[in-house]
């Protein structure tokens, strides 16, 4: 159940949700006695996609949603069973599976950059290793929505962006994608499910069967103006732009809402769009733009008589970066010299974190247990993301910013907050950045990323 807003129905298993490969190194884990040594998993990004300045996060509170229902009933293992994934010792490690760990995560909203250890998730091995898909099929996806939008809410100053993509992706993913369009800065979304369940607002105009349907456009109109009122948006671009906004004046007066223009060339029609208008003494109808925009297209409209964007295709497909390209990586495990106990987690943790790390050409890692802090200068502009390879939580003082905040302790989840919050973090953390991190051109990251010490 998210806490963003209240859901009625019981949530799903998400036990499922789950690399094959995960339940081998559990069940062969488990014949080796290394199961239950004490891990730290990290998630991560090596780069940037796309030559970005920042990533943002966003998926943590779906992620938190989704681990509180990770338990396998009894039609889950009878499957692992039946296809021989699980043997007897793995069922009966999945039958009582709770994660009783902990997690540690950068708060949904901030920004985040290469190297940056946006989730921590400490426990044994074998309770921690269940969780790489999930986390990384949230993670990556929010993320990535988050990201793009974000870019095109920095376009679009402070015009307001509607989330209209969910007839471009899967049904599920479209309500995340709102979610974390939400949270990146975007106003309303199309998504119904996505005002039910997060709570986000929601917004529509009409397609252009509403006019075909009809006999001509003056009922189309006619008919939406009657049962929506004068406030509404009516789509002005079915046959003759210019002749529906002249019919829509007529018939609605001056005070008409909006219309929207779907096609041609936006600029140039925006333009005529707004004399005419005005022209008719419709000074405060405003005039919303959609069809394939993306954070270029919105920008290069910015001198135009715009009041609003529609995104669809370009924001849930990442714009061009579907992915983060995040990773979940192991980088500290419990020392021993043979089997490790088998009858849970290290008591008190009283054995050294050993830290390792993979030196695969092209796909290294850092190893140790890390913290992050923001570094900023005496105007408050994040000057660096600097990773601390330590046990020793920092704390934020003057000129720097703890990152990674408590999200569950012990196995029970402490890291939930409204959505509105994660919206809010987003708008600081943005504004934090130096300038040059808003350019829509490829280039660096705005702030660079240092290792202490440095573990290569």
């Amino acid at each position: 159940m998210s806490t963003d807003q209240a859901s009625p129905e019981p949530a799903p298993s998400t036990a499922l949700l789950t690399d094959h490969y995960e339940l081998t190194m559990v069940r062969a884990a488990l014949r080796s006695g290394v199961a239950h040594r004490r891990a730290v998993f990290e998630v991560f990004a090596r780069q940037l996609p796309g030559g970005r300045r920042y990533g943002v996060v966003a998926g943590t509170g779906r992620l938190l949603d989704a681990l509180e229902q990770f338990r396998f009933g009894a039609a889950d293992l009878e499957f692992l069973a039946r296809a021989r994934i699980a043997d007897d010792a793995t069922l009966d490690f999945l039958q009582d599976y709770r994660f009783g760990g902990s997690m540690w995560g950068y708060a949904e909203g901030d920004c985040y950059f290469p190297g940056s250890p946006i989730l921590v998730v400490e426990g044994t091995f074998a309770e921690a290793v269940m969780l790489e898909t999930i986390a990384l099929s949230v993670l990556n996806h929010d993320c990535a929505i988050a990201s793009a939008a974000s870019r095109m809410v920095t376009a679009a100053g402070t015009r307001p962006l509607i989330e209209m993509g969910s007839r471009r992706t899967h049904e599920r993913a479209a309500v995340a994608a709102a979610r974390a369009a939400y949270i990146a800065g975007f106003a309303t979304t199309s998504n119904l499910q996505a005002g039910y369940q997060y709570g986000v607002p929601t917004s529509g105009t009409s397609a252009h069967a509403f006019t075909l349907v009809h006999d001509d456009e003056k009922r189309a109109f006619a008919a939406q103006l009657d049962a929506l009122g004068t406030g509404t948006t009516l789509l002005a671009d079915t046959y003759d732009v210019p002749a529906a906004i002249r019919m829509g004046v007529e018939l609605a007066g001056p005070g008409l809402g909006a219309v929207r223009i779907d096609s041609g060339d936006l600029a140039a029609v925006a333009n005529g769009v707004r004399a005419q208008l005005d022209g008719l003494g419709a000074t405060r109808t405003r005039i919303v733009l959609t069809g394939d925009l993306d954070e270029f297209s919105i920008a290069a409209l910015a001198a135009d008589p715009v009041d609003g964007y529609g995104v669809g295709t370009s924001l849930v497909t990442g714009s061009g970066a579907p992915t983060a390209a995040l990773v979940y990586k192991l980088v500290a495990r419990e020392g021993g010299g043979g089997r490790a106990s088998s009858g849970g987690a290290s008591s008190g943790g009283a054995s050294p974190l050993l830290p390792v790390a993979k030196r695969s050409v092209g796909k290294p890692s850092r190893g140790g247990r890390k913290w992050a802090v923001r570094q900023l200068d005496a105007t408050g502009t994040a000057v660096t993301e600097l990773i601390r390879v330590t046990d020793a939580e920092p704390e934020s003082g003057p000129g720097s910013r703890a990152l990674l905040r408590p999200l569950v302790r012990d196995g029970a989840i402490v890291g939930r907050e409204p959505l509105a919050d994660a919206r809010a973090r987003h708008r600081a953390a943005v504004a934090e950045l130096p300038a040059h991190a808003r350019q829509l051109s490829r280039g660096y990251p705005a702030i660079p990323t240092v290792f202490e010490p440095d573990t290569d």
